[in-house]
């Protein structure tokens, strides 16, 4: 397997500072209610949480934004937000990471609301998540207002990331628009995939999904020790490389012209498993974007899913952190 060596890292993270990564797709707010159960409610047989701490973090394809800009790499993100409170504070959030770094190019309608999931927390584990949201694809004029918004983010980066998760942002419109500015700027493209549109994704760069995705779509369980079955798989859904994610066991790459590559998991500790997905994606895209080969790229994105999930709830992953489980160079 290649090895990616702490110089090696320390090469691609400085090209990084230099960069711009285009991100389209949903933006999410994630609100955190913390507290303790000591007793169950009177009214019904659910536990009564005393409520003692409540956090906000950014989701979504705004959470890959923020793993963009913690890498110190610049982010044009293009997406939707409701003209509501839960976008507001979208919007502020964007504006103060790593000093500005990160360039909102948002559509807003006050008709749909931002989509906002709510985790109540106690003991350390998720008691109930309320989600406000309308997963309905967005109205045509919506959809050619974004295709815009893409076409300039597209043309000023070095990098595309297409993070879909159903809420209507990546319809057919936005996601051609997308990939075809990226190709016709010579960049990476990296997709993070979700049902509904799933083979409309056809070019690009990375088509980075997990098991449960790439086995619903092609009918069946994957076969990630299976390299005609990965083979198969990678030319049905038309990217270039098929980057498989298999939590626990890792990841599975496959590339053309050659055998598949297998990354095991890093993690050492798994405390929350949200956002790794978005993490990777991020990681991904900027490490191409620095000159890293695909299979660099995917090794320090797996290196970084495993920092990620030791964390609680959404976080980032810092240059910093990725050193630290390298040994310096020789």
């Amino acid at each position: 397997m290649e090895r990616l060596t702490r110089a090696r890292l320390d090469e691609i993270l400085e090209r990084a500072r230099g960069l711009r990564v285009a991100v389209v797709g949903d933006l999410m707010l994630d609100v955190y209610l913390i507290g303790a159960v000591s007793r169950i409610s009177p009214e019904a047989p659910v536990p009564v949480v005393h409520v003692t701490e409540e956090r906000t973090a950014l989701g979504g394809a705004a959470n890959v934004a923020a793993n963009v800009a913690a890498l110190g790499a610049t982010c044009e993100i293009v997406g939707y937000v409701g003209a509501d409170a839960a976008g507001a504070q979208i919007r502020r959030a964007l504006a103060e990471l790593d000093g500005g770094t990160v360039h909102a190019r948002l559509v807003e309608r006050p008709e749909r609301p931002t989509t906002t999931k709510t985790r109540v927390v106690a003991r350390q584990q998720q008691v109930v998540r309320f989600d406000r949201e309308r997963d309905d694809d967005l109205p045509d004029e919506c959809a050619a207002e974004l295709c815009e918004h893409v076409r300039a983010a597209v043309a000023a980066s070095h990098a595309l990331v297409l993070e879909d998760y159903n809420k209507g942002v990546l319809v057919p419109s936005v996601i051609r628009t997308a990939l075809d500015a990226a190709a016709e700027a010579g960049i990476p493209s990296v997709v993070d995939p979700k049902f509904r549109n799933f083979f409309a994704f056809r070019g690009a760069t990375v088509f980075k999904p997990n098991a449960v995705e790439l086995g619903t779509a092609m009918g069946g369980p994957v076969r990630a020790g299976d390299d005609d079955w990965l083979e198969h798989a990678r030319t049905t859904t038309g990217g270039e490389h098929l980057l498989l994610t298999l939590g626990e066991d890792g990841m599975a790459l496959r590339s053309p012209g050659g055998s598949s590559f297998r990354i095991p998991t890093v993690a050492r500790e798994v405390y929350d498993v949200s956002g790794a997905g978005d993490t990777v994606t991020a990681f991904l895209a900027v490490a191409l974007a620095a000159g890293a080969t695909i299979e660099e790229a995917a090794i320090l994105a797996n290196f970084a899913a495993g920092i990620e999930v030791a964390k609680p709830g959404v976080a980032t992953v810092s240059p910093d952190e990725l050193r630290a489980i390298l040994a310096p160079a020789e």
